[in-house]
């Protein structure tokens, strides 16, 4: 799998992960065993990034079960995040989800969708400089909050940076991936499918023949090379429960990417339908 480097480690990360908005929201007392095997699925094709959040209901708890479970528990990057306001009732929200992911650490925590920044940074710097938490990061996920979170990032520094961007809704190419990129600042795509919009639309569609010169076979993977293509992509976090989909993302990770000409082709053959 394609990895690309995160700016303030310089460690390799691969570029498509799994996000667990819904998909992971299930009982966690017996995680179903379609969730397991899409876990499986995840680190049998080269991926590591899981990304959650208390907002995602039992999601947390759900990932948590399951890779504490499985032989390699390490081997995963866990990234979540912190929904709340105050600082008090931060750390309370922190600490219950390192308790539910079953890790003493988490790779990448996140302020989610900006909510009381301000109040959570100190404390989430105080948990990277004891080793609670390897990075930091923040988010959003409509383009209404694209000029906030630049000038976030050029205000504070942040390992991460999370926001939607797609083949239809590249409102992020404006400023917010060209700053990213400017500042060092790793980047998690989310939203790749609008939400499954784009998937729901393109379905019936037959993929243009041009697009086995770039070893694409459907349109998930047609979707996910625009958004890998872009130099400032770090990692893209579709969300799925279905191992057979997930592997269908992470065929996007490898092989060519289009060029800038081939992209421009691509947006234009999708806006055509």
């Amino acid at each position: 799998m394609l990895t690309r480097l995160i700016p303030s480690s310089q460690e390799a990360l691969p570029v498509v992960g799994l996000g667990t908005w819904q998909t992971f929201d299930v009982a966690d007392d017996v995680p179903p065993s379609r969730h397991v095997q899409t876990l499986e699925t995840l680190r049998a094709g080269g991926g590591t990034l899981i990304d959650s959040s208390p907002m995602y209901g039992r999601a947390e708890a759900v990932v948590g079960a399951i890779t504490t479970g499985l032989p390699d528990p390490d081997g995963f990057f866990y990234a979540t995040k912190v929904w709340t306001q105050g600082r008090e009732e931060g750390r309370r929200q922190m600490q219950d989800s390192l308790r539910k992911l079953g890790r003493q650490q988490v790779d990448l925590m996140q302020i989610h969708n900006l909510l009381d920044w301000q109040t959570h940074l100190p404390l989430l710097r105080d948990w990277q400089a004891s080793g609670k938490i390897r990075y930091l990061g923040i988010t959003h996920y409509t383009d209404s909050r694209h000029e906030e979170l630049e000038r976030v990032l050029r205000q504070e520094p942040f390992d991460f940076v999370q926001f939607n961007y797609s083949i239809l809704d590249r409102h992020a190419e404006q400023r917010l991936l060209p700053a990213a990129a400017d500042l060092g600042v790793a980047t998690l795509i989310n939203r790749p499918f609008s939400e499954g919009v784009l998937l729901s639309k393109l379905g019936s569609q037959p993929l243009p023949a041009w697009a086995a010169e770039l070893g694409i076979t459907s349109w998930a993977g047609f979707l996910l090379k625009f958004i890998l293509s872009h130099p400032a992509v770090t990692c893209v976090i579709p969300g799925t429960s279905q191992p057979g989909h997930l592997a269908d993302n992470l065929a996007a990770a490898s092989g060519v990417l289009p060029d800038a000409a081939q992209r421009e082709k691509m947006a234009a053959y999708v806006r055509g339908l």
